[in-house]
């Protein structure tokens, strides 16, 4: 596999599971150097680690539960540190806000404390992260925040979820505008139904499984290494010339 990214250093947030460890695998694949953050499931985090040097990759885990009082200064400076001792500097290339999540709900089944809990997990964390970086991001970097097909939809049972992913995409578009003059893209990644265990109760679900297959041009659930290709080709010289983009990664899901 090409090492485009030989040298690099990257930061996959919830990089443990899912479409977060695909990532890792797959910017670690690419030559990057990977911290995989976790909030609180070590194992995962570590087989993630484990997969990628088995590979001949470099990465090692760096736990924090972004959001939470105090967090995002520990990971940013057992990031300073690990960084600092593989590399020589602190800096950071390839920045993957990757965590987020939400639970169904109408208006009026939403309790302020998923309200909160919602917003927290997939806008502030990324949001307070990223500035705490701000100074890190080396000239010519990449930021690439997941977002949701969730965004654009208008179902009324994840209206919550919905708001928090579009003020992701706009904080994509507004940081672009910002870090440009230093080379820095800026985007979002808009995954639709991924197989994986976030998703599981649907895949496993016939009748569910069928409702997302049929309302998908491609007729088929994704994978999660799909999603991590495309952010793996934002990361990459590939994806020089493209900022302030959302990328829709969902088969063409209810277009």
């Amino acid at each position: 596999m090409q090492q485009d990214l030989a040298g690099k250093t990257a930061l996959v947030t919830g990089g443990g599971r899912g479409i977060g460890r695909a990532m890792a695998e797959r910017l670690a694949a690419a030559g990057a150097i990977v911290a995989v953050n976790y909030a609180g499931n070590h194992q995962a985090a570590a087989d993630t680690v484990q997969a990628i040097e088995a590979a001949g990759g470099r990465a090692f885990t760096a736990q924090a539960r972004i959001g939470d009082p105090g967090e995002i200064e520990k990971l940013v400076a057992a990031l300073d540190a690990e960084f600092t001792r593989r590399v020589g500097d602190k800096g950071i290339d390839i920045l993957v806000n990757n965590i987020g999540g939400g639970d169904y709900a109408t208006i009026l089944d939403s309790s302020e404390a998923l309200y909160d809990q919602t917003f927290a997990n997939n806008v502030r964390g990324p949001f307070l992260l990223t500035r705490a970086l701000y100074h890190r991001i080396r000239d010519n970097g990449r930021v690439i925040n997941i977002s949701s097909t969730g965004s654009r939809l208008t179902d009324p049972g994840i209206i919550v979820y919905s708001m928090a992913k579009a003020a992701v995409e706009a904080f994509t578009r507004v940081l672009a505008q910002e870090l440009g003059h230093r080379g820095i893209t800026v985007n979002a990644v808009s995954p639709g139904f991924t197989a994986g265990e976030t998703n599981r109760h649907v895949t496993d679900d016939p009748v569910m499984a069928r409702q997302v297959t049929d309302a998908t041009a491609l007729k088929r659930f994704g994978q999660p290494e799909e999603i991590a290709d495309i952010v793996y080709a934002l990361a990459s010289p590939l994806g020089r010339w493209i900022t302030a983009q959302t990328i829709d990664a969902s088969g063409g899901f209810k277009l």
